[in-house]
């Protein structure tokens, strides 16, 4: 009987591309960093150890380990953006309020505990790349509905604008920027853009 879950193409891509990861382990130089790097390493992966964590990470690092300490609160990490394509793991040695958000405040996709352990080390990087990895598809989509909300409100005033302008209906209106588009080889958003601009700037002299 065969069993009702089938790992996806992308599951696999997560264990079948592990010794082309270049990971940064932003970790002081002490037994935990010797020894994450050292694990690292046997699984295959490129790693490098910064401390303090830089303000900007070596081009194409696809995961960060980062030590979450006290010391690193004010420290300058431009890196930390919605879009940074890197899976973020957390070291944590203890918990307490602020410990946990900066954890937050970081984006962390894993938490890993300290001491660090050559057990759990795998299974963190591959959870928190794939989390990093949903996390980053999510975000596309939201932005991809988000700019097609957008053209629907510029094509809407852009028909506003022919309706009071030329007195015609809104299928009219409709028909005369899709008419526009296919002439000019343009976008009907290019063509509803270029509309909203061009009454502004007569309203502009008007005024």
């Amino acid at each position: 009987m065969e069993s009702g879950h089938k790992s996806r193409p992308s599951d696999a891509n997560l264990l079948g591309d592990l010794r082309s990861l270049r990971v940064a382990v932003l970790h002081p130089d002490d037994t935990d960093g010797l020894h994450l790097i050292q694990q690292l390493q046997r699984i295959g992966c490129q790693a490098q150890a910064f401390w303090p964590p830089p303000p900007v990470l070596f081009n194409g690092a696809d995961v960060v380990f980062i030590a979450v300490r006290p010391d690193i609160i004010h420290s300058d990490m431009s890196w930390r953006t919605p879009d940074i394509r890197a899976a973020v793991i957390a070291i944590v040695n203890y918990e307490n309020p602020t410990i946990v958000q900066n954890v937050l405040a970081l984006g962390a996709h894993a938490v890993m505990p300290s001491p660090v352990r050559s057990f759990g080390v795998l299974s963190t990087l591959v959870v928190a790349r794939g989390v990093q990895r949903e996390m980053g598809n999510q975000l596309k989509q939201i932005r991809k509905l988000e700019s097609k909300l957008l053209g629907q409100r510029r094509l809407a005033e852009a028909k506003a604008v022919l309706m009071q302008t030329r007195g015609i209906s809104e299928d009219a209106a409709y028909d005369l920027i899709r008419a526009q588009a296919m002439a000019k080889r343009m976008s009907m958003d290019d063509i509803a853009t270029a509309l909203i601009h061009a009454n502004d700037i007569l309203g502009m002299g008007k005024a």
